[in-house]
C-alpha cells in the first residue's frame, strides 16, 4: 500500500470515528491543515452517453498542501429525466436536464 493510501485511509478513520452523529450531511465546516487529507468526489456530464467521476484527495502537512492527486473515471450517463424549472419571476416550464448519480461513500 502506497504511503498517501496510508495517510488517506488513517485520516478518514480517524474522521469517522469522532462523528458522534451521523446524520448530518457535513461533519465539519473546516479542514484541519495541520494534517489532513480533503476529499472530493463530483460527477461530470460528459456528453450524452457518458460522465466522469472526477475524486480529489489534497494531503495537508503542517499547513501546506504537499500534494494533490485526482482520480478520472469514465462512467455511463443515467440518461434524461423531466423536471420544472423556475425563473427569478417565478415563472415555471417543465424543462428536460441530465440525471445525476447519488454519491454514497463506504469506509470500512
Amino acid at each position: 500500500m502506497r504511503i498517501t493510501s496510508k495517510i488517506w485511509l488513517a485520516a478518514t478513520m480517524l474522521g469517522l470515528a469522532s462523528c458522534s452523529n451521523r446524520d448530518k450531511d457535513d461533519v465539519t465546516d473546516t479542514v484541519n491543515r495541520a494534517g489532513a487529507v480533503e476529499t472530493a468526489v463530483t460527477v461530470q456530464h460528459a456528453d450524452s452517453t457518458h460522465d466522469v467521476l472526477l475524486t480529489t484527495h489534497k494531503v495537508w502537512v503542517n499547513f501546506h498542501e504537499f500534494r494533490t492527486v485526482v482520480h478520472q473515471d469514465t462512467i455511463p450517463a443515467l440518461g434524461i429525466e423531466n423536471a420544472t424549472a423556475e425563473n427569478e419571476d417565478g415563472d415555471t416550464k417543465n424543462v428536460s436536464v441530465k440525471k445525476d448519480y447519488e454519491i454514497y461513500i463506504t469506509l470500512k
